[in-house]
């Protein structure tokens, strides 16, 4: 029963006397593109919106059907995202940290606690994390859901630009058919140049090619072999420059 998504943390944070509780959580963690969606949601206690739950267990109608309702009960709610230059330059850890500090920053209404999943952070406020929060939690569970619609609207954005990842379809996670875009393909500016996948796609699946040399062509000892060799690249810049 511990595991079930409900108000049962709120509802403690609040008889020990604190008011403002926001619940946070990150989306993209683990995704070879794009940014890192961080989400913080401070609900109304008197407003309950019922189907709460860890965004991952939810179908994408469901989360749209849900995300309008948080905004519009929630006491207030905010969405920050650090992109892929800045998860290369910091790594991903800190990145999504980064991220669940400026949703925090900026709420309208500055929290007094703080429920996260599987973290902490360096903030001067009273805080609880919880193991599988997104699950237990029903403050966690509206930011994971913020979080997740709005990176899969980025995704579907970004997959108008490059179609042939299919990121509209895996949001930008190394799936069979994105990994084979990547080898055929190489790696986007957006792509995530500090995960391995990415990475060695840009080492060695950047189409190359190498014309072979004809055997009839084959020098003898102490003579000199011309050849042509081509190599294909790919076009890929990395701003790792923090703002």
């Amino acid at each position: 029963m511990g595991r079930l998504c409900s108000s049962r943390y709120e509802r403690l944070a609040r008889q020990r006397g604190w008011q403002r509780i926001a619940g946070l959580d990150e989306v993209g963690r683990g995704s070879l593109f794009g940014p890192v969606v961080a989400a913080a949601v401070i609900l109304n206690p008197r407003r309950r919106i019922v189907g709460l739950d860890d965004s991952k267990k939810l179908t994408a109608v469901r989360r749209e059907d849900l995300a309008p309702r948080i905004r519009s009960h929630a006491l207030a709610w905010a969405i920050a995202e650090v992109d892929n230059s800045r998860i290369d330059a910091w790594n991903i850890y800190q990145a999504s940290l980064q991220a669940m500090t400026a949703a925090i920053n900026a709420l309208a209404i500055v929290p007094d606690y703080l429920l996260l999943d599987a973290v902490r952070l360096d903030l001067p406020i009273e805080q609880k994390s919880l193991i599988h929060g997104d699950a237990r939690s029903v403050s966690i569970a509206a930011a994971s859901i913020l979080a997740k619609v709005e990176r899969d609207r980025l995704m579907r954005q970004w997959d108008e630009l490059y179609p042939q990842y299919g990121l509209a379809q895996n949001k930008g996670y190394g799936t069979p058919d994105h990994l084979e875009a990547l080898r055929q393909w190489g790696p986007t500016e957006c792509h995530r140049f500090s995960f391995a996948p990415v990475r060695e796609a840009k080492c060695w699946a950047s189409r190359a090619m190498q014309t072979p040399l004809p055997l009839a062509e084959r020098a003898l000892p102490g003579e000199a072999i011309s050849g042509t060799v081509t190599v294909g690249h790919v076009d890929a810049a990395v701003d790792i420059s923090s703002d």
